[in-house]
């Protein structure tokens, strides 16, 4: 048996036909008139022959008033009878049906009734057309349905534009934060060639790295620079906790190993319990001697630094032992000294550079290829050294995923 009662044969089920019957008492009229959409029959002038009492509900109006009287584009609104005018009614002329159009008709108390309407032409025998039907769909709740989408949408768009607008004021004070966290400029030193660069990772992170250069008296010089454990906020009181310790303790004793147990004590008084900081670093001076630079320096767990020769070969200053800033009172940081001469240049980093991954199998860039880079390009002043650097760095792409800091001073091969 179907659903609706009517077996395979086509016969009406027993004890379902009453039911039937009493549904289909309503007469044909009857369902026009009650119908849950509004109809109504135009002559082909738009003049209204007829009109459901659903419609004529909706409007507010007596069929006595519309029936005769009133042509369809008199129900609706300025805008909708302008376009019903000048696009409605031609189309519907050429093609003979036009469905689903939202138009809006005026009702007798005011308000605005959104409505989707669709017509077809009536043909005569001859094929020419008689009148026009019309059913007409409240799209009240279609309408408040799509204007709430509309406000949901405009809020949306709102509140994405407040958020670049706050991230990019975000960026903003990150990088002033960021800028305040190292020198401005490096100084200009008589026989030194220096320079100095500083890669950030996000622009919406604070990076831990650091360097500093600045003069201690008329042939002496202090540099040093590092990477603190962490980013954002915390690395970023942590570094500045570090760059000015490690100043003042330059400045008043330009020893580098006693200068980096200063800052260790600093930091294990400052960080203690379950939130302990540390640093790697390497700190040292340097004095001009004629038309050389002797330099000392000592690393506190940091990698090491790299020297260029005139002659084209490329050495690391060994500091293997230095132990990391801030983790045991007792720390052990290792000293190296070396002496720069005309087209010589000391490159010190932070290990973004060597942890970068290249290749197709993201391998760390590592130590050998950055010697092997450096001697490639000896001798190299300070300022070529860094910018063929700072190349690198970009043809890293989104292998290098750290922060990088990069200070090299040199001596020129030509005064």
């Amino acid at each position: 048996m179907s659903p609706g009662g009517v077996d395979d044969a086509g016969a009406e089920a027993p004890g379902i036909r009453p039911a039937f019957s009493s549904l289909l008492e309503d007469s044909a009229e009857d369902l026009y008139e009650s119908a849950p959409c509004g109809y109504l029959s135009t002559l082909m002038d738009g003049t209204i022959a007829k009109i459901n009492a659903t419609l004529l509900g909706w409007l507010g109006l007596s069929r006595e008033e519309v029936v005769g009287r009133k042509r369809f584009s008199d129900l609706l609104t300025v805008g909708g009878r302008l376009y019903h005018e000048t696009h409605f009614a031609p189309l519907l002329r050429m093609q003979g049906h036009l469905g689903g159009v939202a138009l809006e008709m005026r009702t007798a108390a005011g308000p605005r009734l959104p409505v989707l309407v669709t017509s077809t032409l009536k043909r005569g025998a001859d094929g020419e057309p008689l009148l026009i039907r019309t059913t007409v769909f409240d799209a009240t709740d279609r309408r408040a349905y799509e204007q709430e989408l509309l406000r949901a949408r405009r809020a949306a768009e709102e509140a994405r534009q407040q958020a670049e607008a706050d991230r990019a004021q975000l960026r903003e004070a990150l990088a002033v934060l960021q800028r305040s966290l190292l020198p401005a400029t490096l100084p200009d030193l008589p026989g030194v060639e220096t320079a100095g660069y500083y890669h950030t990772a996000s622009p919406m992170e604070l990076g831990g790295d650091f360097y500093d250069l600045f003069p201690l008296d008329d042939t002496r010089t202090a540099f040093f620079l590092g990477d603190v454990c962490g980013k954002g906020p915390q690395a970023a009181s942590l570094t500045s906790l570090t760059r000015y310790t490690l100043r003042a303790a330059m400045i008043q004793d330009a020893d580098p190993v006693d200068d980096l147990r200063i800052l260790n004590r600093a930091l294990m008084e400052r960080y203690t319990g379950d939130d302990p900081r540390y640093c790697t670093a390497v700190a040292g001076v340097f004095e001009r001697v004629g038309d050389t630079l002797n330099v000392r320096l000592a690393s506190g767990g940091h990698p090491p630094a790299l020297v260029l020769r005139a002659d084209g070969t490329a050495e690391y200053l060994s500091t293997r032992g230095g132990m990391l800033v801030g983790v045991l009172p007792t720390a052990q940081f290792v000293e190296a000294s070396t002496v720069l001469r005309p087209g010589d240049t000391l490159l010190l980093y932070t290990d973004g550079l060597t942890e970068a991954r290249v290749g197709p199998g993201r391998e760390l860039y590592g130590y050998d290829a950055l010697r092997s880079f450096a001697a490639a390009r000896a001798p190299a002043g300070s300022r070529a050294l860094v910018d063929a650097l700072t190349a690198l760095l970009r043809d890293f792409g989104e292998g290098l995923d750290d922060d990088t800091a990069l200070l090299a001073v040199g001596v020129p091969a030509t005064p």
